[in-house]
């Protein structure tokens, strides 16, 4: 979508949903969770927006506002001015609050309205297909989603919000359509730039991106962080396929398969290849076949919210 003061800047990432933004953990480079044995190390979590690059809600609201290829208001001194002209919002950061108790109070951020909500509740069933489509997401040899998409329930059994607040390279396809990769030496990593700043010599993290809920999937008509899919097939195709046939999706240079082209080389081994269903090399069998992967978008689906 085109934003900015004249509505003809082009932004670089697919829009996140504002539903379901529960408070949560503050960004940090290392979270470790109890696997029963151990504690594991699960790398980045917490945070807001899309590479985690603040922690309060007030800060994720006034983003937007201030973005020059979004609201464009400039600074925060622009923007009081603007409200000073209004009777009911003189300072921007009541603007802010204000902005983020309507997305913590009001029930349509967060409805919990889904066919998978009533099932919980035991108020609905699941098909034959999407019952399947849920063992295949928590399967960790299968679809693996429940990793980092979390099946838990939250505090009081709060329905789970599928979402760990991980971060992860997935080595997406680079997206033509955004007008800043016309630029050959530019990239989007993520969590080490360029719209984050704080990180920028932390290598390890470059092409590291948050872990969306994956509630209201199906709706959705732009998939990962550069909106390089248009639909649910597509996705889950990548990801049982990305380096079984890797030329499906990446670009030949000079005869050269570039895989992971979003990213320069020197990133490249940040990309996950060891956790379902990524771990495949050529010639293995998919951890999906087709018949699967529709008995998981058919799951996938029940997450939408009732209305």
């Amino acid at each position: 979508m085109r934003g900015g003061a004249s509505l003809d800047r082009w932004g670089l990432r697919s829009v996140p949903s504002l539903r379901y933004l529960a408070p949560r953990p503050q960004f940090a480079r290392h979270v470790y969770v109890d696997t029963g044995s151990e504690r594991e190390d699960v790398g980045p979590a917490g945070g807001y927006m899309l590479d985690g690059r603040v922690d309060q809600l007030e800060q994720q609201a006034l983003k937007p506002l201030l973005d020059p290829g979004e609201m464009a208001n400039g600074s925060l001194d622009a923007l009081a001015a603007r409200l000073r002209r209004l009777p009911y919002a003189a300072d921007p950061n009541q603007v802010a609050a204000a902005l983020a108790a309507f997305e913590l109070e009001d029930p349509s951020f967060h409805p919990y309205s889904s066919r998978f909500d009533q099932y919980l509740a035991g108020e609905a069933r699941l098909s034959r297909d999407e019952r399947a489509g849920l063992k295949l997401f928590g399967d960790p040899a299968k679809g693996n989603c429940a990793a980092c998409h979390t099946l838990a329930t939250g505090p009081g059994g709060q329905a789970p919000n599928f979402t760990d607040f991980s971060y992860h390279a997935l080595g997406v396809p680079r997206n033509a359509g955004i007008p800043a990769n016309r630029d050959p030496r530019f990239f989007d990593l993520g969590l080490c730039g360029p719209r984050r700043t704080d990180l920028q010599n932390e290598y390890a993290y470059c092409g590291y991106f948050k872990t969306p809920t994956l509630r209201n999937v199906a709706r959705r008509h732009f998939f990962f962080h550069n909106g390089r899919f248009t639909s649910l097939q597509s996705v889950l195709e990548f990801y049982v396929t990305r380096d079984l046939t890797p030329e499906r999706w990446y670009p030949r240079v000079h005869s050269r398969l570039l895989k992971y082209d979003d990213l320069p080389s020197r990133y490249r081994a940040n990309v996950d290849t060891s956790d379902a269903p990524l771990n495949r090399d050529p010639g293995a069998r998919p951890a999906l076949d087709a018949t699967e992967i529709g008995q998981l978008i058919a799951f996938l689906r029940t997450l939408d919210d009732g209305d």
